[in-house]
């Protein structure tokens, strides 16, 4: 055997170690973003908590930092949204999926985009706003903890869809990753999260004729979320965004150019945009049962 076989051979198991050194790393890195998800999900709930303890001191200042404390919670919930969209496309991407991976990220979106939403709304809104004990409060809280429930459904009904895909008549496997079925919570969570960014001054500073109007309506808004996440109504999942080389330059383009928007116009864009999502699937239902009811 020549020196240089004999090196090249001696150099290869290294080599294989360093290989596997480097795919056990890549699994971490999906697990990463969705630690930085519970992260964001606790800084949140805590924010909320703090903000609400100041609403009880009362005052101009108390209010004012009570106000920085929800809008700093509504932006931590946005983050989430954006640290929850990576750490599926990366592992997907890298083929680093894990069923650990997979059960730690339903746990982390019903912290971050279940509780912390809810608590969120429940201290900024009607928490505040009507007294204690009545019958609107005790409504507003159970709306709250509905909109928690339907949210740990609508991941429990995914985890399940997503492990037992439909079989077709011809024996083959089909699963729709153009669509998923019901409103996804991170949207829901995420519009709630936009309305608050938009507007952060809790709704106690409003007189009490405002203040119940606004409540009223974000009792509703909550509900109607919930009912949208355990519906059958299907929303785009954007999965197939940059599969081809193509979409791929555009959704650069488009990607950049809604983040500079986003770093500019932040509480109109994310609004808009969050408010979009939501609305899309309810509009394409609608359109789908009139084309129905025409042919």
């Amino acid at each position: 055997m020549s020196e240089t076989a004999m090196r090249i051979e001696a150099e290869e198991p290294t080599v294989r170690v360093e290989r596997r050194g480097l795919k056990k790393g890549l699994y971490l890195i999906p697990s990463l973003f969705t630690a930085a998800n519970i992260g964001m999900g606790f800084f949140a709930v805590m924010g909320t908590l703090r903000g609400f303890q100041l609403l009880g001191s009362g005052g101009e200042a108390q209010l004012a930092r009570a106000a920085e404390h929800f809008d700093a919670a509504s932006k931590a919930i946005g983050l989430a949204v954006l640290f929850d969209s990576l750490d599926g496309r990366i592992a997907r991407m890298t083929k680093t999926t894990t069923e650990i991976g997979v059960q730690l990220d339903s746990i982390a979106d019903v912290l971050t985009f279940g509780i912390a939403p809810a608590v969120l709304v429940y201290a900024w809104s009607y928490g505040s706003v009507f007294v204690e004990g009545s019958a609107f409060h005790k409504l507003g809280w159970f709306l709250s903890f509905l909109f928690v429930i339907c949210g740990a459904f609508r991941l429990a009904r995914f985890n399940v869809q997503a492990m037992r895909p439909r079989v077709l008549a011809e024996g083959s496997v089909k699963v729709d990753k153009k669509s998923f079925v019901g409103l996804p919570i991170p949207p829901a969570a995420g519009l709630l999260a936009a309305i608050i960014h938009f507007a952060p001054a809790p709704l106690a500073h409003l007189d009490a004729r405002q203040g119940a109007l606004y409540s009223g309506a974000m009792m509703i808004l909550i509900a109607l979320l919930g009912a949208l996440m355990v519906s059958t109504i299907r929303y785009t999942s954007f999965k197939s965004v940059g599969a081809t080389r193509r979409s791929t330059r555009v959704a650069i383009v488009a990607l950049a150019s809604i983040g500079m928007l986003i770093w500019l116009f932040s509480r109109y864009v994310l609004l808009t945009l969050a408010a979009a999502y939501v609305l899309h699937g309810v509009l394409a239902r609608f359109g789908s049962i009139f084309r129905r009811k025409n042919n």
